[in-house]
């Protein structure tokens, strides 16, 4: 390895973006902190930051924390993919036919607007596991905005592309690899982007409802018992979990579509 070749994590952490991230945390908190000294009765109710840092380093050697952490993570991974296997090729499918457009597209649109949230009471009854329903949910959470974003993207590719690519002897599956899918590809990762956000949202509430571990479990059961720096703590890693998920999915897609790092 070349001794001047740079190490993205590090040069991640040296960029101005870090450092104006990491700012803004900090004093954030510091004025958390500062307020709960003075008494300010918005922050009355709320564990100091000093507070929660105490609970977070006793919780951090905990394996029921990391199992927490294990069990959201694949409960999200498992729906989060189902839907990308099921909702991509419907959304292709349903801008490259009419046929199955006018299929597929009415009952979507009915059944789009329910919330995932109310499926859980529907889904406990369906599904033979707890488990299965919470995924199921998770699953619906993602599923509807990567189809509407697929079927927006592949209608607004430029037909000319598709005419002139017919008149050089291409045929229809290369026109599909070659302009049809490149070109969709960015309504591709913006939908898997916004229901990844969707997912963790889902995922949360669904093991408060139903779940016996999870991140949304340990933050409900913590509210319960009266644990509210563990609230705090719950909160806190439920955005960094979906922090984490969003950077994967933008790291992939920079992979698959090298063009956007020009810009």
């Amino acid at each position: 390895m070349s001794k001047n070749r740079k190490i993205p994590v590090l040069e991640q952490i040296k960029s101005p973006k870090f450092r104006r991230g990491a700012t803004s945390i900090i004093l954030a908190g510091l004025l958390w902190e500062l307020g709960r000294a003075y008494k300010l009765p918005m922050l009355q109710a709320l564990p100091a930051p000093s507070e929660v840092i105490g609970v977070f380093f006793d919780l951090i050697f905990a394996a029921s924390y990391w199992g927490d952490w294990g069990s959201s993570f694949a409960r999200v991974l498992k729906g989060f993919l189902l839907a990308q296997v099921v909702g991509i090729p419907l959304g292709l499918a349903m801008a490259s036919s009419r046929i199955i457009f006018g299929l597929a597209f009415p009952p979507f649109e009915i059944l789009r607007p329910i919330p995932p949230l109310a499926w859980v009471p529907i889904s406990i009854l369906f599904w033979p596991t707890t488990e299965m329903s919470i995924t199921f949910v998770i699953f619906l959470g993602a599923f509807y905005t990567v189809v509407i974003n697929v079927l927006g993207g592949a209608r607004n590719v430029d037909v000319r592309l598709g005419r002139a690519a017919i008149s050089l002897g291409a045929r229809n599956w290369d026109i599909f690899c070659k302009i049809i899918l490149p070109a969709t590809l960015p309504s591709i990762f913006t939908g898997m982007t916004v229901g990844m956000g969707i997912t963790w949202e889902v995922v949360v509430a669904a093991e408060m409802l139903a779940g016996r571990s999870g991140l949304g479990y340990l933050t409900w059961s913590s509210y319960v018992g009266g644990n509210y720096p563990q609230i705090v703590i719950g909160m806190v890693s439920i955005g960094i979990a979906g922090y984490i998920s969003s950077s994967c999915i933008r790291i992939l897609g920079d992979w698959c579509m090298p063009w956007r790092r020009t810009f």
